[in-house]
C-alpha cells in the first residue's frame, strides 16, 4: 500500500471508529499506531468488557457490540472480555448506593449465556474471548497493592457518582474503589490499543490509559457511546429496572416492546441501533421530531428492522402481523401455548405464583403491580385481586399485558371447601 493510499485508509478507518460516539479520546495518538499496524499487517487490539451481572443482554448492550463488530470488519482483533471477576465486585458506575456483589455460581451461570447472545452480533469464531478471572484470581496481594499505588483517592473521588455519594454522606465501600483498578489492569494484560464502552464508563476507561502508562504501555484510545434509554423513556435500559428489550426476547415480544416506546425516543433508537446502516430512517425521524411525517409507520419500520436483525425477515413479518391482530385489533393469537401446572398444597394455585412460573413476572411484587395496574386478564376479564387463587377442573386463558398469552390447565384435586378461588 502506497503512503497516500495508507493515509486515506487511516482517515477512513478513524472516521468509522468515531461514528456515533460521544467522545473519541486519544484519536491522534491512535493515528500513528494505526499507520504502523496497516504497514506491518498487524491488527489493532480492541477491547470491550461486559460483566455477567444478569443472564440476558439487551439492545442497550448492542450499541457497543456493533461498534466492536465495525472494528472486526475493518480487520482488527475484537476482544470480548467477560468480567467474571469484576462482576463479583459489582460495578458502582452510576449507582447511588453500594451494589451487592454476585456469588461466583451466579456469575458462572450468567456468563454461560453470553457467548451465544454475543454471537448474534459478533463473529465469535474470529474474536478473542477472555475472562478477567484468568489473571485476577492469580494476582498476588503484593501485585494488587502495586496496582493500587498508581492512583490516588482524590482522583477516585473526582468520579461523578463517587463525588455525589461522598458529598451526600452516602456510604462508599472500599471494594468499590477497586473496580476501576481491575478494569484498568485488564487493559494492561490484554495490551489493548482501543477500549469501547458506554458514556457511564468514561472514568474507568480513561483510568485504563493512566494505568497502562504506569506499566510502560502506550495508552489505549477510548471510544464512548451514548446510553440507550429504556422503554420507560427515563432511565437507561436495564433488566433490573424492567425497561429492557432483550436480544433473545421472542420476536413478537421484541416487536411489541419497540412499538411501546414514545415517539420522542425514536430518533435516539434509530441513531444508536442503526450503526449507520439505516440512513433512510434518519430523514423520517427528523420529520417526526418536528411534527411532520407518520410516527406510527416509522415505529413499525424500526420494530421490523430490529426484529429482522436478530430473528430474520420471516420472523419480523410474523411479529408485525401478530402485533396488528393481537394488540391493535385486540384478538387472541391463533396459537396460544398450553401449560399444564400443578396446584399447591391447598388444592388451588395462587395467581402471583402462576405469573412467576409462566415467566410473565420475575417476582411476586412485579406480578402484584401488573395486576393492580389492570394488566392481567383471565378469560377476557380484568383481574383486580392479586390474592386470587385458581382451582383445577377447567382451563384458563391468561393474558398478561398486551402481548403475552397462555392457556393454563391446572392439575390436581379441587379443594373441598370454598377458599375464595376462581
Amino acid at each position: 500500500m502506497k503512503d497516500n493510499e495508507r493515509e486515506r485508509e487511516v482517515d477512513r478507518q478513524l472516521e468509522i471508529m468515531g461514528t456515533g460516539s460521544t467522545v473519541f479520546y486519544g484519536k491522534e495518538e491512535l493515528r500513528p499506531r494505526l499507520v504502523a499496524a496497516l504497514s506491518e499487517g498487524r491488527p489493532l487490539r480492541v477491547k470491550l468488557g461486559m460483566d455477567p451481572s444478569a443472564p440476558d443482554l439487551h439492545l442497550g448492550h448492542t450499541v457497543v457490540l456493533w461498534k466492536l463488530r465495525c472494528f472486526q470488519d475493518l480487520g482488527h482483533t475484537p476482544i470480548f472480555l467477560i468480567g467474571d471477576f469484576t462482576a463479583r465486585i459489582g460495578d458502582p458506575s452510576g449507582k447511588k448506593k453500594t451494589r451487592p456483589a454476585l456469588a461466583p455460581e451466579q456469575v458462572k451461570r450468567n456468563a454461560e449465556t453470553y457467548l451465544e447472545q454475543v454471537g448474534r452480533v459478533l463473529d465469535v469464531a474470529r474474536a478473542e474471548v477472555r475472562m478477567n478471572g484468568e489473571w485476577m484470581d492469580a494476582l498476588r496481594p503484593a501485585d494488587f497493592v502495586r496496582l493500587c499505588s498508581h492512583y490516588t483517592v482524590a482522583r477516585l473521588l473526582e468520579r461523578d457518582d463517587f463525588a455525589k455519594r461522598y458529598t451526600a454522606a452516602e456510604p462508599i465501600a472500599v471494594h468499590e474503589f477497586l473496580y476501576p483498578f481491575v478494569q484498568a489492569y485488564d487493559s494492561v494484560v490484554l495490551r489493548a490499543d482501543v477500549e469501547i464502552g458506554g458514556s457511564d464508563q468514561t472514568f474507568n476507561l480513561l483510568m485504563g490509559r493512566e494505568v497502562q502508562r504506569a506499566y510502560a504501555q502506550p495508552p489505549q484510545a477510548v471510544i464512548t457511546h451514548p446510553l440507550l434509554v429504556g422503554t420507560d423513556g427515563v432511565e437507561k435500559m436495564s433488566k433490573s429496572l424492567g425497561n429492557h428489550i432483550g436480544i433473545c426476547d421472542p420476536p413478537e415480544e421484541m416487536y411489541g416492546k419497540l412499538m411501546s416506546i414514545s415517539d420522542a425516543l425514536m430518533g435516539d433508537y434509530i441513531a444508536l441501533l442503526s450503526q449507520g446502516e439505516w440512513s433512510d430512517f434518519t430523514a423520517e425521524a427528523q420529520q417526526v421530531r418536528v411534527g411532520e411525517g407518520d410516527p406510527f409507520a416509522l415505529k413499525q419500520a424500526l420494530a421490523q428492522q430490529v426484529v429482522e436483525r436478530f430473528w430474520g425477515k420471516d420472523a419480523a413479518q410474523s411479529a408485525s402481523e401478530h402485533f396488528r391482530r393481537v394488540v391493535r385489533e385486540k384478538e387472541v393469537p391463533e396459537t396460544v401455548v398450553e401449560h399444564a401446572v400443578s396446584v399447591e398444597a391447598d388444592g388451588t394455585k395462587g395467581l402471583l405464583n402462576l405469573l412467576r412460573e409462566l415467566g410473565f413476572a420475575g417476582t411476586n411484587s412485579e406480578g402484584r403491580r401488573l395486576v393492580i395496574q389492570g394488566g392481567v386478564r383471565i378469560d377476557g376479564e380484568v383481574v383486580q385481586d392479586p390474592a386470587l387463587r385458581l382451582v383445577p377442573g377447567r382451563s384458563y386463558l391468561l393474558r398478561a399485558g398486551r402481548r403475552r398469552f397462555a392457556r393454563v390447565i391446572l392439575r390436581g384435586t379441587p379443594p373441598r371447601e370454598d377458599v375464595g378461588a376462581l
